[in-house]
């Protein structure tokens, strides 16, 4: 199985319409969508509310390119896993209301003997550098500090302005949701020219997701509320939520730039939180990668909304986690065009936190985890990795087609918020 181009009579060959706001003319919704490139099987992979939801997106007037990942589930407007490029237009609610989630890992230079024999303390010392749960941030003489908070824009944009002590003060936490650090004990299956060890060893690695915390989540909300008010009168046949920013437009432009620095803020707390671990624990780092999803990219002329996919560019290093009790992976991009040069960016939700919290009891969960001996801290019922796909049907969707594996990734430690997102993807 693989990429399959989800077509119908209605789907092909639309003509590109207007996209200027130049003038009094309206912008209308396409009758045809453009094609959506499926990598999936709708039905199994991919259900019809989130083909739904990528049909609206590949209807838009300035909508050029669109692709779904194998890991594809619902979300706001465009599907997390959704990927499309629009002709100089940027969309906040297809980035994303956390905006610049990301992944960061790091190898550790400890045997992984070596870690399980001292997990417990180290799983503490994992705690110690970070905050869970929602609201989560750092207060007086804890308070975190990094260069991100020194940048001009906090000043010069009242947007920015009004959040900034929340975001001084959630600098290097990671908050609820799906948001965790893990330790994981990983095994190098294939040679890259960046994989530093060869083919069979076995690493630690300290592995983060988060993003923006509660200043990404504020600042979305105003820029998609903005672009509800730049295009009133403007569009028509277009749902609520799917509006745009013209990337050459003021708006567009402030935005642009409230994106970029949520990517450093975002980036900023996870440098922190391995740097802090590397520092209380004495250890020091083989290697680093990190890449951002729920961001918008100028690629090849058009701005490549990645929402929930992963950047993966030929040779470019890509971290797809596996959920609460699963294996994660360290993958090389294979720059398909036709996935927009993207993969996934975990195994996606097959059930609401809803549905979850009703549908799978946590005991469970709790004897999957002795049995394969991961120590899990604050995982909530919503969580755990029977909500989320199966990340080895996700990768065998996309291995050799969008990515190939360079390390595979056992957790040994999860550590989350127990709590509802308040910025989560």
């Amino acid at each position: 199985m693989g990429k399959r181009k989800a077509k119908s009579p209605k789907t092909q060959h639309a003509a590109r319409p207007q996209t200027s706001l130049a003038d009094d003319s309206v912008l209308e919704a396409r009758k045809n969508p453009i094609p959506i490139n499926v990598f999936g099987e709708l039905g199994i992979d991919l259900d019809q509310e989130v083909m739904q939801q990528m049909d609206n997106a590949a209807r838009l007037p300035v909508a050029e390119k669109a692709a779904i990942m194998p890991d594809g589930h619902l979300g706001y407007a465009l599907p997390i896993g959704g990927v499309i490029a629009l002709n100089n237009a940027v969309s906040p609610s297809f980035v994303g209301y956390d905006i610049a989630c990301r992944m960061t890992l790091t190898i550790l230079d400890m045997p992984w003997g070596e870690f399980l024999e001292h997990r417990r303390k180290l799983a503490a010392d994992m705690q110690a550098v970070t905050r869970f749960g929602v609201g989560a941030g750092f207060h007086g003489k804890d308070r975190r500090e990094h260069p991100v908070m020194d940048d001009p824009l906090w000043s010069q944009l009242p947007a920015l302005r009004e959040h900034r002590s929340l975001a001084a003060e959630q600098l290097g936490s990671s908050g609820g949701g799906n948001h965790f650090v893990d330790a994981l004990i990983g095994e190098v299956v294939a040679e890259a020219e960046w994989m530093p060890l060869p083919v069979g060893s076995k690493f630690v690695a300290l592995m983060s997701h988060s993003g923006s915390r509660g200043t990404g989540n504020k600042l979305a909300q105003y820029y998609v509320r903005l672009a509800k008010q730049e295009l009133q009168g403007k569009i028509r046949g277009i749902p609520s939520g799917y509006e745009w920013l013209p990337l050459d437009s003021e708006a567009g432009q402030e935005y642009w730039k409230v994106m970029q620095l949520m990517g450093r803020y975002a980036q900023a707390n996870h440098h922190l939180i391995h740097d802090l671990f590397l520092k209380r624990t004495g250890l020091s780092q083989i290697a680093r990668w990190e890449n951002h999803h729920n961001f918008a990219f100028l690629e090849d002329g058009l701005v490549v909304h990645r929402k929930g996919a992963t950047p993966a560019r030929q040779g470019q290093v890509g971290i797809i986690p596996g959920s609460s009790g699963t294996p994660s992976y360290l993958v090389e991009g294979l720059g398909n065009p036709e996935a927009l040069h993207s993969s996934s960016h975990g195994a996606g939700r097959q059930r609401s936190r809803h549905a979850a919290r009703k549908e799978f009891d946590y005991q469970s969960f709790s004897e999957h985890m002795r049995k394969h001996d991961i120590l899990a801290i604050g995982v909530a019922q919503d969580e755990t990795f029977m909500a989320y796909k199966d990340i080895e049907r996700v990768m065998a969707l996309q291995e050799g087609i969008l990515v190939r594996t360079i390390a595979k990734m056992y957790p040994t430690v999860v550590i989350m918020g127990a709590g509802k997102a308040d910025d989560g993807d």
